[in-house]
């Protein structure tokens, strides 16, 4: 085992400075000045090439190729010396001066965004975006010729492990049938209901912040390991040993800011849970991101949303912002919640009007890298899709394709994994209520304790050592569907009693 213990000490000082970069990617979304960009920049791009040399150094390849000829290894090992392959595959695919300038023009292009999104500029921040696309490209020929794929089943690798764009596009067409004619069918039925009471404010966002760690530390947050701050998109960032959550406060909406925290909570839960025993090697971390979004859906949609939470989290609600009254009442925080309106924006979007933002985005995407769609047309071809899709038009780029961080900081086959983590979670959420009767209504005594046991158990703690459909499959029983997503919004919105 000589070969692949010198792997693993390796891939353990890689993975330390892979959790560097994370702060410092952390720190430039919510803490650094807007003078430190061009420093950071670098800084960001010195640690990228460094972590590329040291992945792509021959001694690697060697190594590798012996270590896959020792026979003493157990499961995790094995399954730890396949994910270094495919760690090695991806970067070796890609020269070290490409990742250098992506990851430059990613930097430069993310805070061009953020001044271009509140000013509308769309055509200001276009050249910028140029150049990232066109890296991307590069990048994504380089490695689709390495892993004998098409260039953007290249790009969803690296998110999404094994994943296809041809499973994609069965899964998506598969919601396509059915959810339009559902969302008319809730939109009516809301519409012969009397409205929810609307929350009025203003909401001190101390206040805001101060539910916002309560509900935390409920769903079981490890403040000794991570932090809650702000930053102009919520993300969920850091280490598992030390979780870094952002959320964003509208005085107006504390709702908003809510949700966002329990959201990314999730996916802080995950991290935090993953394998202490194999933190730092490619084992121990998360197994792709449709699970990672799962768990920030399931924490938030399957189980936030949910009727007994509000019970829970109405008193907290009243009391962190001194109100009382019919709007304050548990059954209308439930039905704010779960309230079904075609929106602008995806972050704010309901779960059943959700899939069309990301169907969207992930076609756009693959347009624009197949070179069908000039990204000068992008702005027009967002409204026209918005249009088909939910009825509605941005009336500017800020609320449309200016919206999302995503493809500024060069992140392209990324969308998709949005929705296949709803659909994940709605399966995962079924199975865990299947065996374990009455988990609901833990909820409404705020004590998620056995519900964060079963994710540690079925999905946390198995770390990336098998394949999300494995361990889908050995959580739920079978490989990803859309049966229990439709389920699970059927029984949601269109029950007369709302789940």
């Amino acid at each position: 085992m000589k070969a692949y213990q010198e792997l693993s000490q390796r891939f353990r000082r890689l993975g330390l400075l892979g959790d560097a970069l994370a702060v410092l990617g952390w720190d430039t979304a919510a803490m650094m000045p807007d003078g430190g960009a061009p420093a950071r920049a670098e800084q960001s791009a010195t640690v990228s090439v460094l972590i590329h040399e040291l992945l792509t150094a021959p001694r690697v390849g060697e190594l590798l190729a012996a270590a896959e000829a020792e026979r003493a290894l157990d499961d995790w090992q094995r399954a730890n010396l396949a994910e270094m392959r495919r760690s090695h595959r991806h970067a070796t695919a890609v020269p070290a001066a490409l990742v250098e300038r992506l990851s430059v023009a990613a930097s430069e292009c993310e805070m061009a965004w953020r001044s271009a999104r509140p000013a509308n500029d769309f055509t200001g921040l276009l050249p910028k975006l140029r150049q990232v696309l066109a890296l991307t490209r590069e990048q994504a020929e380089a490695k689709a010729a390495a892993f004998g794929c098409a260039p953007y089943d290249a790009l969803l690798d690296q998110y999404e492990p094994g994943g296809r764009a041809a499973a994609i596009d069965t899964l998506f067409g598969e919601l396509e049938g059915f959810l339009p004619a559902l969302t008319q069918r809730v939109l009516e039925q809301q519409r012969r209901q009397p409205a929810p009471l609307p929350l009025e404010g203003p909401f001190d966002v101390g206040a805001q912040r101060a539910l916002g760690l309560k509900l935390m530390t409920a769903l079981g947050f490890d403040f000794a390991h991570g932090r809650l701050d702000v930053s102009h998109h919520p993300f969920c960032g850091g280490t598992p040993d030390d979780v870094r959550i952002t959320t964003r406060f509208d005085p107006e909406d504390f709702t908003s800011a809510m949700m966002g925290v329990l959201h990314e909570t999730g996916h802080a839960l995950y991290e935090r849970g993953l394998p202490a025993a194999w933190r730092n090697q490619p084992v121990g971390s998360a197994r792709g991101m449709s699970i990672h979004e799962s768990q920030s859906l399931l924490v938030e949609m399957q189980a936030c949303r949910s009727d007994a939470f509000a019970r829970f989290c109405a008193p907290l609600a009243r009391a962190a912002f001194g109100r009382a009254g019919p709007a304050w009442q548990p059954d209308n925080l439930h039905r704010l919640s779960t309230r079904v309106e075609p929106g602008l924006i995806r972050v704010d979007a309901d779960e059943v009007t959700y899939p069309a933002h990301v169907i969207l985005r992930y076609r756009l995407e693959r347009a624009l890298l197949a070179g069908d769609l000039d990204l000068a047309e992008l702005p027009g071809a967002w409204r026209d899709g918005m249009q088909a899709l939910l009825g509605i038009v941005p009336p500017g780029d800020t609320d449309g394709c200016l919206q999302d961080i995503h493809w500024p900081s060069g992140a392209w086959g990324y969308f998709p994994t949005y929705t296949l983590g709803a659909m994940t979670a709605a399966q995962l959420f079924a199975a865990a209520c299947d065996q374990l009767p009455g988990l609901i209504d833990d909820f409404a005594r705020g004590d998620f304790s056995r519900l964060l046991g079963w994710l540690r158990t079925n999905v946390h703690e198995k770390g990336s050592r098998h394949s999300a459909e494995e361990i889908l499959v050995q959580a739920t029983g079978r490989p990803l569907g859309v049966a229990a997503f439709r389920r699970h919004l059927e029984a949601r919105y269109l029950e007369p009693v709302l789940a």
